[in-house]
């Protein structure tokens, strides 16, 4: 009973040890995100060329699975809920600053989220969705985003 009780221990361990998604959310870093190359390419409906992303392989691991990230929040749009995380303060952000677009993702929530304020610096966690097509959305986007308490 002693060596039953022991492998079953021993496996269970190894298993939680070894895969990091066993346990809801993977934390992950900007750091990730800086696996992706851009080629520049024409679209059609906006009639302007853009830089549109391929991801490599780290990255399209992490498509729909439960993450978590810290960084600065950009309120966009706060009448529609529009806020985007970014690897660094607003007037260092891609938008700003000379980052590129694998430094910044949108918080799409799933409820109706509180006022945040310009480089609050939070945790938000939820499912990591990639975006290689729509010009109107960020590259990365965390659907059904929820702020972690910390």
């Amino acid at each position: 009973m002693k060596n039953y009780l022991f492998s079953f221990f021993s496996a269970l361990i190894f298993l939680l040890m070894t895969n990091s998604w066993s346990m809801g959310q993977k934390v992950i870093t900007w750091k990730n995100l800086e696996d992706v190359t851009y080629k520049e390419k024409f679209s059609a409906e906006a009639d302007a060329y853009f830089w549109f992303p391929t991801f490599g392989k780290s990255v399209l691991d992490m498509e729909g699975k439960e993450v978590q990230i810290k960084g600065y929040v950009i309120p966009v749009d706060v009448k529609e809920n529009l806020y985007v995380l970014s690897a660094f303060p607003f007037a260092a952000c891609f938008f700003c600053g000379g980052a590129g677009p694998q430094t910044v993702l949108e918080l799409a929530f799933a409820k109706k989220p509180r006022r945040y304020e310009t480089d609050e610096r939070l945790t938000f966690k939820g499912k990591f969705k990639l975006n290689s097509t729509d010009i109107y959305r960020m590259n990365y986007i965390l659907e059904s985003a929820e702020q972690v308490k910390e």
